[in-house]
């Protein structure tokens, strides 16, 4: 059943969108299309026509009547010229808020138009990040399609990159991306050019520890540009604006999409180490970057003392030998407490368990870092460990470990 709403009940903006519908009408030719029904009824399909990876184009259609109207035409607005990533995080509340609000019965619109503009994104993803679509609308008429590589799709710049170090753990809690940013910080200090990408697209933890959460991404043309924090490189989902708790979900495919596009299409120029923090478990983000990196990627294995942590460890050794994944080695985190005024280490968990499964499995053990109060603060107010405590007892680990790590393997 489709809702309306009274003209004197739209705001001044809303009414403009709902008499004058702007980039109404198909596109002749695409690169992402979705269409969905919504509960009311009500449906919406959205085109996006998309060069250097933003939206160039975008149009709607919708057989509702104001409030769909308005709520299509303002979400097509809102993502014409912003990078496909950017536009697929547009939500509901973005769409209200710039309409000057709707009626409350018919809000659902919004949060169509916005489901419809993702769900348009992520085909832009699938497809082949380029691949044109044209349409015949006659009966019978098929779709025709022009290749990503015969648009011009930017040549890999993984050859500038010399070593490529995966961050993994078997379950969360383990400080994965703690370890992560301070051995990219360790390695930075001991005169490494080194890059950080966070793959982590539903949880990006590493810009809100550089203190670079929501600055942004800038772009030269169709290649992204990474944040600086120090002397350090960094791409992450994280750095995009707008409300975490509003963000869309992220399915395998669209992952594999973002990954490619920040690991390829970054303009990393020349590294001597990317370091890669992935969300805890074995799915669908390590897959990617195997598969995107090749044989050259080497995996760094978190856990902590306890039994249950490192017995998730080392399955991500055996994932990592099934597919192909060097492992430089495992990493035991939170092991001991550091006293900040004697520098003593006293044992809070069981110790030993990444030792263990270092031994069992036959990998280096690379270190064993105490817990520290102050490495979670500094996370926290987005500063560097390593620069803001370099002389204490985890400090001096963590630099033990990147000495380790970039050393020649044997």
């Amino acid at each position: 059943m489709t809702h309306c709403a009274e003209p004197g009940e739209y705001s001044p903006t809303a009414l403009e969108h709902v008499r004058s519908p702007r980039h109404y009408g198909p596109l002749p030719s695409f690169n992402g299309r979705a269409r969905i029904t919504g509960a009311c009824g009500d449906t919406m399909e959205f085109w996006l026509r998309v060069k250097d990876d933003r939206v160039e184009e975008v149009s709607f259609i919708t057989d509702g009547c104001g409030p769909s109207l308005a709520s299509g035409s303002m979400a097509a607005t809102l993502a014409a010229g912003k990078t496909v990533v950017e536009a697929a995080v547009l939500r509901q509340k973005d769409i209200l808020e710039a309409l000057g609000g709707l009626p409350a019965a018919v809000e659902h619109c919004a949060l169509l138009a916005a489901d419809t503009l993702q769900a348009a994104c992520a085909d832009y993803l699938r497809s082949g990040n380029g691949a044109l679509r044209s349409t015949d609308t006659r009966p019978g008429g098929k779709e025709s399609r022009t290749s990503a590589r015969e648009q011009g799709i930017p040549r890999s710049r993984l050859s500038r990159i010399g070593r490529m170090i995966i961050v993994l753990s078997g379950k969360g809690g383990t400080g994965k991306s703690t370890v992560a940013v301070n051995l990219a910080a360790a390695l930075a200090a001991a005169g490494k050019r080194v890059g950080i990408l966070d793959a982590d697209i539903t949880g990006p933890a590493v810009p809100v520890m550089l203190g670079l959460e929501r600055r942004g991404i800038a772009n030269r043309g169709s290649n992204l540009i990474p944040a600086a924090a120090g002397e350090m490189r960094v791409i992450s989902l994280g750095l995009l604006p707008g409300n975490p708790e509003d963000g869309p979900v992220w399915r395998g495919p669209e992952k594999r999409q973002v990954i490619g596009r920040f690991l390829e299409d970054t303009e990393w120029g020349e590294l001597d180490f990317l370091v890669i923090d992935c969300p805890p478990g074995l799915g669908d983000e390590p897959l990617a970057i195997r598969e995107l990196a090749g044989e050259r990627l080497e995996a760094v294995v978190v856990t902590t003392p306890q039994r249950l942590a490192a017995e998730a460890a080392r399955e991500v050794v055996i994932f990592c030998r099934r597919h192909g994944i060097g492992v430089r080695g495992v990493v035991e985190n939170m092991a001991g407490f550091a006293c900040p005024d004697c520098g003593r280490s006293t044992r809070i968990f069981r110790a030993g368990g990444g030792r263990k499964i270092a031994d069992d499995l036959q990998v280096p053990f690379l270190g064993s870092i105490p817990l520290d109060p102050a490495v979670a603060e500094c996370g926290d107010r987005g500063r560097l460990f390593l620069e803001h405590h370099p002389e204490s007892p985890a400090a001096a680990t963590f630099q033990k470990i990147a000495d380790r790590i970039a050393a020649p393997s044997a």
